[in-house]
């Protein structure tokens, strides 16, 4: 391949993975034995995975070696706007993977500029949703920048011509033919794709949860949670106020532990592939299930149906990697909006795969035990619903007299 003219120094998205470590040494062959700096995005992944990664890059050729903590950013800054709009990709998926890429990306191009790169790279593949998420990003944000996709570029189109690329070159790795499976990882939670979920028709065993005991091995007796929510955020898990990243952190526990969080789905990609991959989201699921609770409470029929329209257009916008463009501030400025009042405490049940919010309470909740009651009341004139009805149901009253006379 010709050498690409005006790139001296590239800036790698790294995980230490079979691709990207790949990625070092090929960028230094084909692109004029420029200087790669590897970026690593700390975003609540296996913090084992950590251990030596700067050594690794550097050994693979790199000639320094960024790690970032974004935990907390991740799931303050990302996680719960997304959260508090009801978001779910396709009615199931709570976007883990797809709220991640834009910080990452961010982050990414923030030291690029700092060490004076030319360009960006990342290691996502031409099928999937990943190269759209990082290159919008750097587009939107430093659209000066040149971006490497070796994956559009380089010959290299299996696992086992990575794995002899990196042999050849004495290369260590931990990939291996063995590891079937694709995974992506975060606080949020943890994605498994290819092997046996490649047919939709296989069901998924045992290797396809990497973090979820499964429900049927679940504990036999339910867990309750109680959980703080503060402008449609988790601020408090049983009653110890925490950062956002903290209630995470407490709330994955006890899904974990309860089988909770687990998605099997075959979803449709931005680029127009249907992709199947197993989910696994126990903190968010729990999240999911105290915020809808108290928004059951407090919003007005009206506002909750606005409220899952921006839901599902938020997940949309997330999905396709559309994180700073005006139309997701808009729709985070209307949630934000509906969220002033969703204040409250909910306790969820946690029991053999399922979070459900058996209690709730919220200050502002609109719901009036003497309106609702089945029983006797003094507040509620029965006849006064007959007056509703006829004026509710008049265009289909003049629409029958009109049929009739005809």
């Amino acid at each position: 391949m010709a050498v690409t003219k005006g790139i001296s120094k590239i800036v790698l998205a790294y995980s230490g993975g079979l691709d990207t470590s790949a990625i070092i040494p090929w960028l230094k062959e084909n692109y004029g034995n420029c200087e790669v700096v590897a970026f690593v995005a700390n975003i609540g992944q296996d913090q084992a995975d950590l251990e030596g990664i700067e050594q690794k890059a550097l050994d693979t050729g790199a000639s320094e070696c960024h790690v970032v903590d974004l935990r907390e950013e991740f799931i303050k800054d990302y996680v719960y706007p997304v959260l508090k709009s009801g978001a779910l990709y396709e009615g199931t998926y709570l976007l883990g993977t797809s709220m991640a890429r834009p910080l990452i990306a961010k982050a990414q191009v923030e030291l690029a500029l700092k060490v004076g790169a030319d360009a960006v790279c990342h290691g996502a593949t031409g099928k999937g949703n990943d190269q759209v998420r990082f290159e919008t990003t750097y587009t939107a944000l430093a659209p000066q920048l040149k971006v490497v996709a070796p994956w559009r570029e380089w010959d290299l189109r299996s696992r086992e011509a990575l794995l002899d690329y990196l042999k050849v070159r004495n290369i260590k790795t931990t990939a291996s033919l063995e590891k079937i499976y694709s995974r992506d990882e975060n606080a949020w939670h943890i994605s498994t794709e290819g092997g046996v979920l490649e047919s939709p028709w296989n069901a998924a065993n045992k290797d396809c949860w990497a973090w979820t005991v499964a429900p049927e091995d679940a504990p036999d007796e339910a867990e309750l949670v109680t959980i703080k929510v503060e402008k449609g955020e988790v601020v408090g898990v049983n009653g110890q106020e925490l950062s956002p990243f903290k209630c995470l952190e407490a709330l994955n526990a006890l899904g974990v532990k309860h089988g909770v969080g687990r998605i099997d789905i075959v979803e449709n990609r931005l680029v127009g592939i249907k992709s199947r991959g197993c989910y696994e989201t126990p903190g968010g699921t729990i999240m999911m299930a105290a915020l809808r609770g108290v928004e059951q409470l407090v919003l007005d029929r009206d506002s909750f149906k606005w409220r899952e329209q921006l839901g599902q257009e938020m997940s949309y916008v997330v999905y396709d990697g559309r994180w700073f463009a005006p139309l997701r501030e808009s729709i985070q400025a209307a949630a934000d909006s509906l969220a002033q009042d969703v204040n409250g405490e909910v306790v969820v049940k946690l029991y053999k795969g399922t979070a459900t919010a058996i209690q709730k309470k919220s200050a502002n909740s609109m719901y009036s035990e003497e309106f609702a009651t089945f029983g006797e009341d003094e507040v509620y004139d029965h006849s006064h619903a007959g007056g509703f009805i006829r004026l509710f149901s008049l265009s289909s009253r003049i629409r029958a007299l009109n049929a009739a006379k005809k």
